[in-house]
């Protein structure tokens, strides 16, 4: 019904930076908050940064100032500049989206398959 595809990871040197995009398709009436989630091997997954419908922005303390989320309502696509990177931002990323297929339903969340980001020298 709704599909996240994620893009822009890899492997890039400390101090780098990448650019995250998430797009989404099929059955979309509106789409509340948008986000991107990390994990890290062995730890708990962690929200990166928030955005709401209106632009409204969230981020966790250790990516402010460094990481910036945007997104483009006509295109459906969320993205998170990632500047400065630190090997402790290495983890897989995952992009959620709280999507409604219809007027009347509730919105429901949905995941992008995740992309890898690995900082290291």
């Amino acid at each position: 019904q709704v599909q996240l595809v994620e893009s822009g990871g890899g492997l890039v040197q400390p101090g780098g930076s990448l650019r995250l995009s998430c797009a989404a398709s099929g059955s979309i009436f509106s789409i509340n908050d948008m986000g991107w989630y990390r994990q890290a091997p062995g730890k708990q997954r962690e929200l990166v940064a928030a955005i709401t419908s209106g632009g409204s922005t969230n981020y966790a303390d250790s990516v402010k100032g460094r990481f910036t989320i945007s997104r483009d309502n006509a295109k459906n696509t969320v993205y998170l500049q990632m500047n400065s990177l630190k090997p402790e931002d290495t983890a897989v990323y995952y992009c959620n989206a709280a999507v409604k297929t219809t007027d009347w339903g509730l919105p429901y969340d949905y995941w992008g398959q995740g992309t890898q980001v690995t900082v290291s020298s």
